[in-house]
């Protein structure tokens, strides 16, 4: 069984960083797609980044390009989100995804973590 727990959210003040963890289990994550989504209150859910884990090629939306980074640790099987520049809207909570696949993408994730929440101040 699959399990993905989130860290690391909190309160911050625009402009600065903070950093995402998802502890992965149970699964053989070398074959897997990793992504991170957020969702804001009263908002549906969107895609932020997506990393595979085999190639570590990176996919990213355009409203968090050039901010944030997705990245792995093969031996702590671990996704991390660093946040850079935040802003107020990015405050949101922030979920950890997971699928086997070959193809890093945006959508049709299989497994969810139950978020850790990020509040940017202005």
């Amino acid at each position: 069984q699959v399990q993905l727990v989130e860290s690391g959210g909190g309160l911050v003040q625009a402009g600065g960083s903070l950093r995402l963890s998802c502890a992965a289990s149970g699964g053989t994550f070398s074959r897997y797609a990793m992504a991170w989504f957020r969702q804001a209150l009263g908002k549906k859910r969107e895609f932020v980044a997506a990393i595979l884990w085999s190639s570590g090629s990176t996919y990213y939306a355009d409203s968090v390009k050039g901010r944030f980074t997705i990245s792995r640790d093969n031996i702590e099987t671990t996704v991390y989100l660093e946040m850079n520049s935040l802003k107020p809207e990015d405050t949101a909570v922030y979920y950890c995804a997971a699928k086997p696949t070959v193809v890093a993408a945006a959508s049709g994730y299989d497994y969810w973590g139950r978020g850790t929440q990020v509040t940017v101040s202005s």
